[in-house]
């Protein structure tokens, strides 16, 4: 190692790409055997320069080194043959193939015993203490477990520095809790890790220090964590002050129910409950959280509510209407809006520009016969825009266009602008940075107070505890348990999570 002691430097990275500078000199220090956070927003450049220590961009300016020796790398295996393994928020493993075998794929030699190679892999597994079973296929596997497949995958190419994307999206409180101590144990082997994350209180826990972009420059370099708070990352992050989220305070009682849902079935294509007699209730002025690991039947539960599939049996009440068996349009007349995890493949239409968007809950009211009145279209796009503050250059491009933040504004915009009585809002904030999860989080707490119903599904455990009256848990399919935030622990609303038996409400 050189003198300067960094098993990672980047310095002054530059990358362009027409019409966009992603990173301008950033800057990256990261001393062995550390966990070592990379922040900023939503377009920071974080991404982008983490592209670049992976190989899969080349700078156009500045340089790459590791242990003090500079690197060109052309491709990502060069990146891979020099030490630099990178873990994706999409995990990149095939579902029929065993632990072991994905774990080998593409690095062991041609011909080699199974039993050998399973064997491997338990041995490296149990040295930094990845709980696994290397006979069984990953189609079997939680995200948990998956997760430490491809942390596998990167410690037998001998990774000497681990790249994490959003490591903890996709896990439960318990399951994140394990991945802090598995990246601890792996810089105690003297790795390095970088650990890119929103979550601000997961990276004042498991993190040595910090470096911070925004606008694609390096705006804070190897802080120290440990003298830092979360209040004050995200400060750095958007510069300027940024609030984290707070414990919401209800100002009014809930009225009356406005959106139940009693013993809905769904099922897949292979006959199997994807929603198993699922009864739930929101009342008016209320925000009623779900919480559970991706995959768990959260998003068929909200797209059988909002009509978009058929349920085998059940019935979804709105306001006291049975609008079981009728149509999404139906189910919007009588008072449900709902905001889809998918914000541009079902919530709004790439192609379509911002306007058009905008209309799509209120375009009967703007037709002059067959046609829409242009004029009173814009009006209504553009107070739309002013309200919830979106963003945008012209009115008439394509919405694809926008940023994500401003992708969920527009979403959120139209779907309220229309006065419901109850919302489905799934996934509003993730991958937004933290101006955007403030700003969807304070529509959602104004509408509550103004007597919307909520129904709020989140994978973000701190804001659902930030914002819910009522917390409900799902796993397989089911509704395991109901806490009230105020008593409840992140471990007993964990525990449910990972499938703990039913229990009742704290």
């Amino acid at each position: 190692m050189e003198a300067n002691g960094l098993a990672v430097e980047l310095a002054g990275i530059w990358k362009r790409f027409p019409g966009v500078i992603a990173n301008a000199g950033a800057n990256l220090k990261v001393r062995p055997g550390t966990v070592h956070a990379l922040l900023g927003e939503n377009g920071a450049g974080k991404t982008t320069l983490m592209n670049v220590l992976a190989g899969v961009y080349l700078p156009d300016e500045g340089t790459v080194s590791l242990d003090g020796v500079e690197q060109h790398f052309a491709k990502p295996a060069d990146a891979i043959a020099a030490g630099v393994g990178m873990v994706h928020q999409e995990f990149r493993l095939i579902p029929t193939f065993t632990v072991s075998e994905n774990v080998v794929l593409g690095s062991g030699p041609p011909i080699i015993a199974k039993s050998t190679i399973e064997d491997q892999v338990a041995e490296l597994a149990s040295r930094f203490g990845l709980a696994t079973e290397p006979g069984r296929e990953v189609w079997q596997l939680s995200m948990g477990e998956r997760q430490r497949v491809e942390i596998l995958k990167a410690l037998w190419r001998d990774a000497r520095v681990l790249i994490l994307d959003e490591p903890t999206a996709v896990l439960t409180p318990g399951e994140a809790e394990e991945l802090g101590r598995i990246t601890a144990a792996m810089a105690a082997d003297g790795r390095s890790l970088i650990f890119i994350s929103h979550k601000l209180d997961e990276v004042t826990a498991f993190c040595d220090e910090a470096t911070v972009l925004r606008g694609g420059k390096t705006v804070a370099e190897s802080l120290p964590v440990s003298e830092l708070d979360a209040t004050r990352l995200a400060e750095l992050m958007v510069g300027e002050t940024a609030e984290v989220s707070q414990r919401r305070t209800r100002e009014t009682d809930v009225g009356s129910p406005v959106l139940a849902v009693e013993h809905v079935v769904v099922r897949d294509i292979h006959d199997r409950a994807i929603v198993d007699d699922v009864s739930l209730t929101v009342a008016s002025g209320e925000i009623v959280g779900i919480a559970g690991v991706a995959g768990n039947g959260q998003r068929p539960l909200a797209d059988a509510i909002a009509g978009l599939i058929p349920t085998e049996s059940g019935s979804v009440m709105i306001s006291g209407t049975d609008v079981s068996g009728t149509s999404p349009r139906a189910r919007n007349m009588a008072g449900l809006s709902y905001v889809p995890e998918d914000r541009l493949g079902v919530g709004l239409a790439p192609r379509m520009d911002v306007v058009e968007n905008s209309i799509m809950r209120a375009y009967r009211a703007l037709s002059k016969g067959l046609l829409i009145d242009r004029t009173g279209a814009s009006v209504y796009g553009d107070k739309l825009v002013e309200d919830y503050d979106v963003k945008v250059g012209k009115m008439e491009a394509p919405v694809a266009g926008l940023s994500g933040g401003n992708l969920q504004r527009l979403l959120v915009g139209r779907e309220l602008e229309v006065n419901p009585a109850v919302l489905v809002a799934a996934q509003p904030t993730r991958g937004l940075d933290v101006k955007g999860v403030a700003a969807i989080q304070q529509i959602l707490v104004r509408q509550a107070a103004e007597g919307v119903g909520i129904l709020l599904i989140s994978e973000d455990l701190e804001e659902l505890f930030a914002l819910s009256d009522r917390l409900l848990v799902m796993h397989e399919g089911e509704v395991v348990g109901e806490f009230d935030p105020d008593v409840a622990t992140r471990q007993e609303v964990g525990a449910a999570m990972a499938g703990a038996h039913k229990v009742e409400e704290t």
